[in-house]
């Protein structure tokens, strides 16, 4: 067995699965630059560091469940006179996550509510938070089925320790009084503990109506 394989299993061992499968690289890259011993090395910790965090990314972006990945920078703001520049990079900057403020995306179909929000999240994943994408309607039936699926019991645990929580299409139906209070006690268990993106297309003012309940709506 030469050294270089006995090195790789040794760095397997250590649980630098990614620094082994690439040691042969690194080495050589090392041989050709005639690179110190601690250069070498902090290429190699480097590089073990680097992938981890990208396959802790790739992790987090699958468990987001977004419809599509679309970055912030596919949104082409010229096309939307109502955000400016300047909010635009207020809200990239992800300050109102650490702070636990909320967004609410309001406007007709098309506008690019949805592309904002997975935008925001996949930027905010980038940032090392954990974040959850999820439908009105996919939430809501969610919330009916926790006690009787172990998928929806899953979703809603990654729901309440996301650091954000993406609700597209709110109130895009009305929902029955079981429905209101698993929603209301859905972002009451939020509430000061994430933040939350809401896309619709209705305006508040009409939440009443579909929630069916004044007192749920206002809180």
């Amino acid at each position: 067995m030469s050294q270089l394989t006995i090195a790789q299993e040794k760095l397997k061992t250590l649980h630098f699965s990614e620094a082994a499968l690439h040691l042969p690289l690194l080495v050589r890259e090392a041989e050709e630059k005639e690179v110190s011993y601690l250069s070498f090395l902090n290429s190699l910790l480097d590089y073990e560091k680097k992938r981890r965090e990208e396959k802790q990314n790739e992790k987090r972006i699958k468990w987001a469940s977004f419809p599509f990945y679309k970055t912030l920078d596919d949104f082409n703001l010229d096309e939307q006179q109502s955000l400016s520049r300047k909010q635009f990079n207020q809200l990239r900057e992800l300050t109102w996550i650490e702070q636990l403020f909320n967004i609410i995306l309001l406007g007709p179909p098309g506008v690019g509510k949805t592309h904002l929000a997975v935008g925001l999240g996949l930027e905010a994943i980038q940032q090392g938070y954990k974040v959850m994408f999820i439908t009105m309607g996919e939430l809501i039936h969610t919330l009916k089925t926790e006690e009787i699926s172990r998928k929806s019991h899953t979703r809603l645990k990654r729901i309440r320790n996301a650091d954000l929580t993406i609700i597209d299409d709110l109130m895009f139906m009305a929902m029955d009084q079981q429905e209101a209070n698993l929603f209301f006690h859905l972002i009451n268990d939020l509430y000061n503990k994430s933040s939350i993106i809401l896309t619709s297309n209705k305006a508040p003012k009409e939440w009443g109506e579909l929630l069916g309940d004044p007192a749920i709506t206002t809180a």
